[in-house]
């Protein structure tokens, strides 16, 4: 059997690990499908570097654009590889728009599909992640859900039993796993110039929140009053997409110290410091 792994963001990357390692460690046949729709070094290259994750055989460079672009590109581009590799399962994870189109791609194919962390649910359609999630669910022959809740998502909403599997969520897999390697002190920390525990660790990226002028406003307003209060460093490692939000809109924050992303271990770092 040959497993073809379709990932393209942050989120997907990291928590793909336990699946990938679990299919090198049983020695079955399987490559990684990255759709490059996070493509700079702080949103993809260092995850894969931190993580010791082997390097997708394809990259199909879809970059930034609307969701009918990047859709697009991704159905096109997955599908030439999925007849050129021929595999027998597709696995992809979470809501993205990789997810929902290189699920799409491989139906379309007739290549069967596994969703990791199925049955999740917002119940707002107005969060393109949800119509993400709701449509590769309906689509997939096998659904991992994260926990019971989700399967009982799935099941009201008619899919068969059959299909659900309870696996857990592997992003808890990776934070155990990971949290143990940290070393101590923080390089992190040193870098920022604290110690201890003594700042905020903030981050806010939804297209809901970053995308609504007024709503952006009012969060990073939220963020000053709590710097204000309690008198200490605010730290927000800054989305592309928010940063390109706060030129076009011209916010000011006040109270926030806004930093480029970190990889997975740092984030870790500081969200963890003691």
């Amino acid at each position: 059997m040959k497993t073809a792994i379709i990932l393209g963001t942050r989120p997907e990357i990291i928590k793909m690990l336990p699946v990938i390692q679990e299919l090198e460690r049983q020695g079955l046949n399987h490559f990684i499908i990255h759709t490059g729709q996070h493509y700079s070094y702080n949103m993809d290259q260092i995850f894969f570097e931190d993580l010791s994750l082997p390097k997708p055989r394809y990259n199909l460079n879809v970059g930034s654009g609307t969701h009918a672009e990047e859709t697009a590109k991704i159905l096109t581009g997955v599908e030439k590889v999925l007849l050129k590799e021929k595999p027998d399962v597709v696995l992809v994870e979470g809501d993205t728009t990789s997810v929902l189109a290189g699920a799409l791609a491989a139906v379309k194919l007739g290549v069967k599909v596994g969703h990791i962390e199925a049955g999740l649910r917002s119940y707002d359609r107005g969060m393109p992640e949800e119509t993400n999630r709701v449509l590769t669910d309906h689509m997939s022959d096998f659904l991992f859900a994260p926990t019971e809740w989700a399967k009982q998502n799935l099941l009201r909403e008619g899919l068969s039993d059959s299909k659900i599997f309870v696996t857990g969520n592997t992003i808890v897999d990776v934070a155990v796993k990971n949290l143990s390697l940290l070393n101590s002190p923080s390089e992190t920390l040193k870098d920022l110039n604290v110690e201890g525990n003594d700042y905020f660790l903030v981050t806010v990226h939804r297209q809901e929140n970053v995308d609504v002028k007024d709503r952006f406003q009012g969060v990073l307003e939220s963020l000053n009053f709590i710097h204000d209060e309690f008198g200490l460093p605010l730290f927000y490692p800054i989305h592309p997409r928010a940063k390109k939000r706060l030129s076009e809109f011209a916010l000011n924050p006040e109270g926030v110290t806004l930093i480029e992303p970190v990889g997975y271990l740092r984030f870790l770092q500081l969200e963890s410091a003691d």
